[in-house]
């Protein structure tokens, strides 16, 4: 068999000194470099899982954000409405209280206008009766071609008109 190995190239006592140097380099970097390597392999594995924990906890934060945006603008449209509402409803408010005070003036102005009106009124009878117990007096002076005094006239001409019942409204 030495000499099958030979005629291959290969060299039976350099081939075991091979093997039981690749066993010592395996058995030494088992028990110094492998420690080291698990342990940089752990913390690159816990720091990815934790860069995956922290990126999925920030994608979690950015979904409840959005929906807090999301929450507030449905808050505000309704808040918008609201006030549009209410703005309409004071808008109406207070054209119905103008319409009101307007019906109100107008009616006052109306009241105002009627007593007036009665007061001139009254006050042209009252110059009428005046003028007519002037007349009356100058008339009756004539026919009786005597002078009374005009406070006398006067009192004659007033019971006169009462007892012909002279309405003011007519």
């Amino acid at each position: 068999m030495g000499q099958a190995f030979n005629a291959l190239g290969i060299n039976i006592p350099s081939l075991v000194s091979q093997f039981v140097n690749f066993g010592v380099v395996v058995l030494v970097m088992y028990l110094v470099a492998w420690p080291r390597i698990g342990r940089g392999l752990e913390e690159r594995s816990r720091r990815i899982e934790e860069s995956l924990a922290a990126a999925e906890r920030v994608k979690e934060e950015a979904r409840q954000s959005e929906a807090d945006i999301q929450a507030r603008l449905d808050q505000a449209r309704q808040d918008g409405q609201a006030l549009v509402a209410q703005a309409q409803q004071i808008a109406q408010r207070i054209q119905d209280e103008g319409r009101a005070q307007a019906g109100r003036d107008a009616e006052a102005l109306l009241e105002r206008a009627r007593t007036e009106i009665r007061l001139e009124r009254d006050g042209a009878i009252a110059q009428l009766r005046g003028e007519f117990a002037d007349i009356a007096v100058q008339a009756a002076s004539k026919i009786v071609r005597k002078e009374l005094d005009p406070q006398t006239h006067r009192q004659i001409i007033e019971e006169t008109l009462a007892e012909a019942r002279f309405d003011s409204s007519n």
